[in-house]
């Protein structure tokens, strides 16, 4: 491992050892421990006490941050042309079907989230491999395989998230920018918390919320108090 820069070791020494924080206390020192040139993004990364690999102990949900997520989402909106007008009004930065799919076929996939209707799915199926690994394959839970595309685009626009358990039991997940407010970032966070402890599968035993971390790009992550969550 290398050495520790002075901002670096700075950081570290404004972190009690072995101190479980509260999302307020944690949401204010990762402002003051994040020494990034650019606007950091804040993390959350929550270990749980589910065995992913079983289907009744999977975690998976979407969350609206009450704050937004402080980035500019890009949307594309895989419609058919009645539905056009409504996804630009909505504010969809890609509208379109056939010439996408092309694109896409083509190694394209500058955006961050894909909005499409139930009848459009039979043709990304084809596309899996290239947007499953990125995470861009629409799905009906995340709410984005949809007829309702105003409400889909406004959603994602407005500070929607989708989140999902991986192999190893941890959720991670984007929460906001270094910019916010402490109490931005506490009420971003604590909305992801309380959706997730609403999705705790019955088949769940023991502790749910193992361990709770907090961080920002380049920062030290701070632990939180799963117990006081």
């Amino acid at each position: 491992m290398g050495k520790l820069t002075r901002k670096q070791k700075e950081a570290q020494a404004k972190i009690e050892k072995d101190k479980l924080y509260s999302v307020d206390e944690a949401s204010a020192l990762i402002k003051e421990i994040t020494n990034a040139k650019f606007d950091a993004s804040v993390d959350l990364a929550i270990r749980l006490g589910v065995d992913p690999r079983k289907a009744n102990q999977m975690v998976r949900g979407v969350v609206t941050l009450p704050h937004g997520t402080g980035k500019d989402v890009k949307v594309l909106a895989l419609v058919t042309p009645d539905k056009e007008s409504e996804a630009k009004e909505a504010g969809a930065d890609f509208v379109g079907l056939d010439e996408y799919l092309d694109k896409i076929k083509g190694g394209w996939t500058d955006v961050d989230v894909i909005i499409t209707m139930p009848s459009v799915m039979g043709k990304l199926g084809p596309l899996g491999r290239v947007l499953g690994p990125r995470g861009l394959m629409p799905n009906p839970k995340t709410g984005t395989v949809t007829m309702d595309i105003a409400k889909a685009v406004s959603e994602v626009k407005a500070g929607k998230i989708d989140f999902k358990v991986d192999k190893a039991g941890i959720v991670h997940a984007a929460i906001g920018k270094a910019s916010f407010s402490a109490d931005k970032i506490a009420g971003n966070a604590k909305e992801l918390l309380d959706t997730l402890n609403k999705l705790k599968p019955a088949a769940s035993k023991g502790v749910y919320m193992k361990s709770i971390y907090m961080s920002s790009t380049m920062s030290p992550s701070v632990q939180l108090d799963p117990k006081a969550v």
